[in-house]
């Protein structure tokens, strides 16, 4: 028998029983069926790269699952309640999981469960309908918390990360006069007094910038966390200045770099919310194509705001040959369009020329 404490309380749907039980333990007395598997079942199909990425995140020596997994029990369980405690059999399923499948499947991935004791909430006597209910309602009736929101909140972390590190880059640029993101960055996602011409959220300047220094900054994060080292990678030349802790050498770069863009588009810059250049399609297509910008002046030993001007005015020059606008007309929302403007650049970076 497995014996665990549970508190009741009440909902208008009926009487819940908080509970809590080693996520070894749980796994051996649940159900996790997907609807695609049977009628009566409410689960959607396990998706293996959540369930990967919550196996690695138990790695983090900070990791925390406090939302509870909330289960059905079926009607023909046999279990004892005595003293606010119940007694449920071992040698078989007592119900089927309605919210959680993915933090436990990833938790008893991990080989770390044995670290986790999960708070659990017991529902009894639920019908099919009922059961379908609370799955949508949990599922449709959450709010996304803003990226923007998400990356401030690692400023409060005491241990260096790749998302603290770019929030940081992001709120030193925005606050920076001499950055051409100075009070142009939406910090928290939103405008604030005198913002008109803040045309990127912090999330999206963060998000972008990321992918330059980390391919997989919950990873790094996590190693960086236990004190591991972590490894350089050549398709991605900014990641040194991290992982050297060469932070002002990072901001220099992106900086020289947006300014370059801005020195070579003055009347884009001037007028933001005219054209896509400073809006997510036009800055997304840059940080795609910075690492063959990167390449060229490193191998020519300059990376200075000069030389991002040579780049992007080379840029410019390619465009109109071509009759190509930075506008919403020739370029649309989208990744697909993020895309072509991104080989654009390397097209024209084919026929560059350094000069010093």
């Amino acid at each position: 028998m497995i014996r665990t404490p549970y508190i009741e309380f009440e909902q208008p749907i009926g009487t819940f029983y908080l509970s809590k039980l080693n996520a070894l333990d749980l796994i051996r007395i649940v159900d996790i069926t997907p609807r695609s598997e049977s009628d009566l079942a409410v689960q959607r199909d396990e998706n293996k790269k959540r369930i990967n990425e919550i196996s690695e995140y138990c790695s983090d020596p900070d990791a925390t699952f406090p939302t509870p997994i909330i289960i059905s029990v079926y009607d023909t369980i046999q279990y004892n309640s005595t003293d606010n405690y119940f007694e449920f059999p071992l040698d078989s399923k007592i119900g089927q999981v309605l919210d959680g499948q993915h933090r436990l499947k990833g938790i008893i991935k991990s080989d770390l469960a044995d670290k986790f004791e999960l708070p659990v909430v017991f529902m009894f006597n639920l019908i099919e309908e009922e059961k379908a209910y609370v799955f949508s309602i949990i599922n449709s009736k959450q709010t996304k918390v803003s990226m923007s929101l998400i990356y401030d909140l690692f400023s409060l972390s005491k241990s260096r990360s790749p998302q603290k590190t770019i929030h940081e880059v992001a709120r030193t640029l925005n606050n920076l006069k001499s950055s051409a993101f100075y009070n142009r960055l939406k910090m928290l996602g939103k405008k604030s007094e005198g913002q008109d011409f803040a045309t990127l959220s912090q999330g999206t300047f963060v998000k972008y910038v990321l992918t330059l220094i980390s391919k997989d900054p919950e990873s790094d994060q996590i190693k960086l966390k236990n004190n591991l080292e972590i490894n350089q990678q050549e398709s991605l030349p900014l990641r040194s200045y991290f992982i050297n802790m060469e932070d002002d050498v990072l901001i220099k770069v992106i900086t020289n770099t947006f300014n370059g863009v801005k020195n070579a588009f003055p009347k884009e810059w001037e007028n933001p919310n005219s054209n896509i250049l400073w809006k997510t399609t036009g800055f997304g297509a840059i940080i795609k194509s910075f690492n063959n910008i990167y390449k060229i002046g490193d191998n020519n030993n300059d990376l200075s705001e000069s030389f991002f001007t040579q780049i992007f005015i080379h840029f410019r020059q390619y465009l109109n040959e071509r009759k190509i606008e930075l506008t919403s007309l020739h370029f649309t929302s989208n990744e697909q369009q993020q895309t072509r403007l991104s080989n654009l650049i390397n097209e024209a970076l084919e026929t560059f020329i350094f000069e010093k």
